[in-house]
């Protein structure tokens, strides 16, 4: 095994891994856009049941991305000992966990949808059209989860190319098919659940064919194995509760900027926007730290591992400089261009200043993130996720207690998360990555 090169090298290794798994990454929200923009034009009802339905989807659906993340290590450790067979078969598993606990969501989901929608409290006819859209796209959970357990194998054997090339794909047969069901046979907001359950479908054939043929070349097992799987399962339980704990912050402020008001509510939405739109970059460095660092330590090579931990800390703390830089030079106008309401960017200009000074430790934080999911340290990325939201909860309450809102207000609930929050997992992620218990070495 090869330590990535120094200098413009590994620079090169790490973009080579990164850019395709930005592209990947943009691929989900485009299909919900593309749901959006097609549905849109049936009406103003069938789009606020659509609203219902993809809240309900992105969370539970985002909850899951633990799939990926635990197969990616796990993968990368035995593919770094030389071990191709193992590295296969290992991800396989992934995929065999990933189908077990997709059919099991998808039932219990579609049997609640009617509960879950309901508890919206929206009018008759929205809830009509939220419960056809969520109960439909169940189907197309369990492929869902396939794709993120695939996606992780893939990543973890260093091929990100793959992953894009299947999203878009699956993006363009999405965009087709819901056209086609939506208008050709008017099927209406159903036909925009059944168009992308069966696009996510097709994602998971093609995913089947790419897999295939990788256990036929290097000899690896299709079947489950119960250590394999079990294996997969523990390491992506402390995953789940590192990610419950992220979705927890990120609605407990929402609901802090819902009791503010409207306007701010509105306004957080904008701020929020530009942090995720970030974050896609962030998580494609992340994306790259994860199976480079989980080679290095297969091929017990820490040397390897600390240098590529400088490398992307260094390109994480530089992108989010530039990001930071772009928001507070464009703070003044980004309201204007999402609203045209010039009381809305007066509103969330302090907030946006705020993000934007965020950025770089946002920057660190995400490869910091990265670089532990890849040596698969997930009972302390569990711990600190905790921890961090320890931190947030008293923050948010004595706002919420002090009933501040307006521009104040909405500047310090930006604070509470892109600097308190961020800055809490900064010191715990930082505190771990800076000591050697994580570098564990070996294939397992």
């Amino acid at each position: 095994m090869t330590r990535p090169g120094e200098g413009r090298g590994l620079n090169r290794e790490i973009l080579r891994l990164a850019v395709p798994a930005l592209g990947a990454l943009v691929a989900e929200p485009l299909f919900l856009i593309v749901d959006s923009a097609l549905v849109g034009h049936l009406g103003i009802v069938p789009l606020a049941g659509l609203g219902i339905a993809s809240a309900v989807l992105q969370t539970v659906v985002g909850l899951m991305v633990f799939l990926a993340y635990a197969t990616t290590p796990a993968v990368a450790r035995r593919l770094g000992s030389g071990d191709t067979s193992s590295a296969v078969s290992v991800g396989i598993d992934g995929l065999w966990l990933a189908l077990g606990i997709g059919s099991l969501l998808a039932l219990a989901g579609w049997l609640a949808t009617p509960a879950v929608v309901a508890a919206f409290g929206a009018d008759a006819a929205i809830t009509e059209q939220a419960v056809t859209y969520l109960g439909l796209s169940m189907g197309g959970l369990p492929a869902m989860l396939i794709v993120f357990a695939a996606t992780g194998l893939l990543r973890g054997l260093q091929d990100t190319v793959t992953p894009l090339r299947i999203a878009a794909i699956g993006f363009g047969a999405n965009a087709l098919l819901n056209w086609l069901l939506i208008y050709g046979l008017g099927w209406g907001i159903a036909g925009a659940a059944v168009g992308t359950v069966l696009a996510q479908w097709g994602m998971v054939a093609a995913y089947v064919v790419v897999i295939t043929r990788l256990a036929r070349t290097h000899h690896a097992s299709i079947r489950p194995r119960r250590g394999g799987v079990s294996g997969s399962a523990r390491a992506g339980g402390w995953l789940f509760l590192r990610t419950l704990s992220l979705r927890t912050a990120l609605l407990l402020t929402v609901g802090v900027a819902t009791s503010m008001g409207p306007s701010e509510l509105a306004g957080y939405q904008v701020v929020f926007i530009l942090f995720s739109t970030a974050a896609f970059a962030l998580d494609a460095l992340a994306i790259a730290a994860q199976a480079l660092i989980g080679r290095q330590l297969g091929a017990h090579d820490v040397a390897g591992v600390r240098l590529v931990l400088r490398r992307t800390l260094a390109w994480g703390a530089g992108f989010g400089l530039v990001v930071g830089a772009v928001i507070a030079a464009a703070s003044g106008v980004i309201g204007l261009v999402f609203t045209g309401s010039a009381e809305l960017a007066a509103l969330i200009f302090p907030a946006l200043l705020v993000l934007a000074a965020a950025q770089p430790v946002s920057g660190v934080v995400f490869v910091l993130d990265g670089v532990l999911i890849g040596a698969g340290d997930a009972r302390y990325l569990a711990a600190a996720g905790a921890i961090a939201l320890g931190a947030l909860v008293p923050v948010l309450a004595a706002l919420w207690i002090s009933g501040v809102s307006g521009a104040l207000g909405l500047a310090l609930l930006a604070a509470s998360f892109f600097v308190v929050y961020m800055l809490a997992r900064l010191f715990t992620l930082g505190r771990r990555a800076a000591g050697t218990t994580w570098q564990r070495v070996g294939a397992r």
